[in-house]
């Protein structure tokens, strides 16, 4: 709030604070030196969060690692698939998908995604026949239609990992995002719904699964034993598996631990926050956010919407200038030098598919952060803020 009263641009881009009930732990663990998770013989950070996670999203089994990007590599991994497996991606995602099936030695097939920011089924269906397995990434969590996915793959016997980075909270039809497929993975780096700078998790209910990915997160010589539930396995898997060490450490599991309560509270207020701007934002004619599928309830942090009519590329440049002139950043996906969500600049798979639907809505597909934290006066801003850039851009 400006000195006169009036509402002045919100900072969107702070992370969530980490909350007090962290502090004492992470001053005991650093007068401690105990980092290693797998120093402490039982109870270690790390190993408490799996256990708070998996029961948070209904899952058996939870393994933390360095990065969601780690988690879907390790997914790949367990899942056993053979040297240049075909892995169906949407187009819409961020580079790091892609990267992580190039890292665990597959090939990445893109599929259509429409103006909804969800996969096109029929570009989905024609393509599942030779694919190896799915990994389906909730994009800024927009949830695909996943029980058409789950009848296509589970009648074609294909694995289908959830890349559940933006996707803490949602559900569909009830049931937690990142439950539904083979394995889900999340996110808690410092733009997602809990913030630890940098990690990850994967959830499952497959004991093999579960005991190779540990394996290979890095549970080296006897360190298996300090995951509960899976010792057969372990003993089966122990020393035939490579380890990448992608271990999560006890500083960034404090620094998560206290805020898996606060979850449900910052979902409620994403979602109001969400759907308030895009009420406002669908009443003019040149701006529109797609609805949610109907099984869906969503998690949202920020909010998507498209340029619709017939908005030149300039024009589309000029509302980005105008919106970030009122102090609201705004990126249009496919006019953002170098953006890692749009398709054709994933260079290190070579020349980029022709995927004329996909290109199309990221050419005039909008992204905009909106924290739980903002108020409504700051939401109001915000979205005159867009509106008005969006009138002055089609004017010029």
């Amino acid at each position: 709030m400006a000195p006169d009263g009036q509402t002045i641009a919100p900072n969107v881009y702070d992370a969530e604070p980490i909350p007090e009930a962290a502090r004492a732990e992470i001053d005991r663990l650093l007068r401690s030196g105990d980092l290693f998770r797998y120093t402490a013989p039982e109870g270690a950070p790390v190993a408490l969060l799996e256990s708070e996670f998996a029961a948070l999203l209904g899952s058996r089994y939870a393994l933390a690692v360095s990065s969601c990007s780690a988690a879907l590599f390790l997914s790949l991994k367990a899942l056993d698939l053979p040297r240049d497996a075909r892995v169906l991606i949407p187009a819409f995602t961020f580079a790091a998908v892609p990267s992580a099936v190039v890292h665990a030695d597959c090939v990445p097939v893109l599929v259509e995604v429409g103006d909804n920011y969800r996969v096109d089924m029929a570009d989905f269906a024609a393509k599942l026949p030779t694919a190896h397995a799915v990994m389906i990434s909730h994009m800024r969590g927009h949830t695909s239609d996943m029980d058409a996915i789950m009848a296509l793959c589970d009648a074609a016997g294909v694995p289908v990992i959830e890349d559940a980075a933006h996707s803490l909270g949602t559900t569909w039809h009830g049931r937690n995002i990142g439950t539904i497929g083979r394995v889900g993975c999340f996110s808690f780096q410092s733009y997602k719904l809990v913030n630890a700078g940098e990690g990850g998790i994967m959830v499952t209910d497959d004991p093999e699964i579960a005991a190779r990915a540990i394996i290979m997160s890095g549970a080296y010589e006897q360190n298996w034993k300090k995951h509960p539930g899976l010792q057969n396995s372990f003993g089966h898997w122990q020393n035939k598996l490579p380890l990448y060490n992608l271990r999560m450490q006890n500083l960034s599991a404090a620094v998560i631990r206290p805020q898996l309560p606060l979850v449900a509270d910052r979902v409620a207020k994403g979602l109001a926050n969400h759907d308030y701007v895009a009420d406002r934002l669908n009443q003019t004619s040149c701006l529109h956010v797609p609805p949610a599928l109907a099984p869906e309830s969503r998690a949202p942090d920020s909010i998507q919407f498209n340029l619709t009519g017939d908005w030149t590329d300039a024009q589309a440049l000029g509302f980005q200038a105008a919106a970030k002139a009122r102090g609201v950043s705004v990126q249009v996906f496919g006019l953002s030098e170098g953006n890692a969500r749009a398709f054709w600049n994933w260079q290190f798979l070579g020349e980029p598919p022709h995927l004329p639907q996909t290109r199309a809505m990221l050419m005039r597909a909008c992204d905009v952060r909106l924290p739980a934290r903002l108020t409504r006066a700051e939401l109001d801003y915000i979205a005159d803020a867009l509106m008005d850039a969006a009138k002055d851009a089609q004017n010029a």
